[in-house]
């Protein structure tokens, strides 16, 4: 048994998202948002080196050491699988361990809004679920994931780096490729993703504008691919799609992406007003012929607004979305402004006015 098994066991009994290894500081953890330390003492080089190296293989412990940072995955028994970054820094090496629950919540249990669910239901196109680090985004993914097998005939593909939920077949066949192990690249993976008969793809992460265009050419070609970007918004990462390639090829890449994307959820996690944990914000956009058009006219700034009134295709603003955690008590005004997209506007949504003056008093 592995010696820094006793820090994922703290890790699990309490709830904490991350385990944190670090030259001249305790072990600590995050739980609920905050990092907390788990013991006193800090840990010094020696120990740190033996906790993170009794987990690698002879191939992973040279790549490691020759450039200094790498991603992989680890199972604990049937407890939990954790997705670890190992990286050197100027006090010597460290690491950082995501859970990665054994257990897929399902969409119900998260409460997904009924747009995502549908944008699950789908049969083709490109679905983006975007958000800062740690915003929940592979949580969502594999709830929408878990939701197609369990409801639809198909194969399902998933290309990661690394594999983090791991799903059993239920009622689709499930294909996990790590990259790294299972293929060279992202972008090679996706190259011969269209060869294997698969019907929904995951691509973890869009790496370069070479993994994007083949991604919206494997959704034009009738499957439906889930993907995440590192943006904050549903217009942001239309521009981040766009601006990801030359002028050039901007008027093309725009008419892919007005013609393949089915939708954008983007993502925020914000702690709960009471401290019982946190809670997801989704903005989404909708593939609507409104917002195709926006997007092969290169008016992404018409997006906006085209998400505040697209409520019956089942869009909502970032803001909307955090007013309503605001009014419902569920989080503090002050959380929900740091997230806010349009923070003048936001502090004088009447609810939010009043609840943070209501925290002034």
């Amino acid at each position: 048994m592995p010696a820094i098994d006793y820090y994922f066991d703290i890790l699990l009994e309490k709830g904490g998202s991350d385990l944190h290894l670090s030259v001249g500081h305790p072990p600590t953890i995050r739980l609920k948002g905050d990092l907390v330390h788990v013991e006193r003492d800090p840990l010094d080089e020696i120990k740190i080196r033996h906790l993170m190296d009794e987990l690698l293989d002879v191939g992973q412990h040279e790549y490691f050491h020759a450039y200094h940072d790498l991603d992989f995955a680890y199972g604990y028994e049937d407890k939990a699988r954790f997705r670890a970054n190992y990286l050197y820094k100027t006090t010597g090496p460290g690491a950082v361990f995501r859970t990665i629950p054994s257990e897929i919540l399902t969409t119900e249990q998260l409460g997904l809004p009924s747009a995502v669910v549908d944008l699950a239901e789908r049969n083709s196109g490109l679905v983006l679920v975007t958000g800062p680090t740690g915003s929940g985004k592979s949580t969502t993914l594999a709830a929408m994931l878990d939701h197609i097998n369990r409801r639809r005939d198909g194969h399902i593909l998933t290309i990661e780096d690394p594999v983090e939920f791991v799903h059993r077949p239920r009622k689709c066949q499930i294909t996990h490729r790590e990259v790294g192990v299972h293929t060279p690249s992202f972008a090679d993976a996706i190259r011969s993703a269209g060869r294997e008969n698969a019907d929904v793809i995951l691509v973890g992460e869009l790496r370069g504008r070479e993994t994007m265009k083949m991604a919206l050419q494997l959704a034009s070609f009738g499957i439906l691919i889930f993907a995440t970007v590192h943006t904050n918004s549903a217009p942001a990462t239309i521009d981040r799609f766009v601006n990801a390639f030359p002028a050039s090829q901007q008027p093309q890449i725009r008419g892919m992406l007005a013609d393949s994307l089915a939708g954008i959820v983007a993502q925020q996690l914000l702690r709960k007003a009471d401290g019982s944990g946190r809670v997801a914000a989704q903005e989404i956009l909708i593939g609507t012929s409104g917002v195709a058009s926006a997007i092969r006219e290169g008016k992404t700034t018409m997006l906006q607004s085209l998400i505040q009134s697209g409520g019956s295709h089942g869009m909502q603003s970032i803001d909307a979305v955090l007013a309503g955690l605001v009014a419902q008590g569920v989080v503090a005004p002050e959380d929900a402004l740091e997230k806010a997209a349009d923070k003048n506007s936001f502090a004088r949504i009447p609810a939010v006015a009043a609840a943070l003056k209501g925290g002034r008093a």
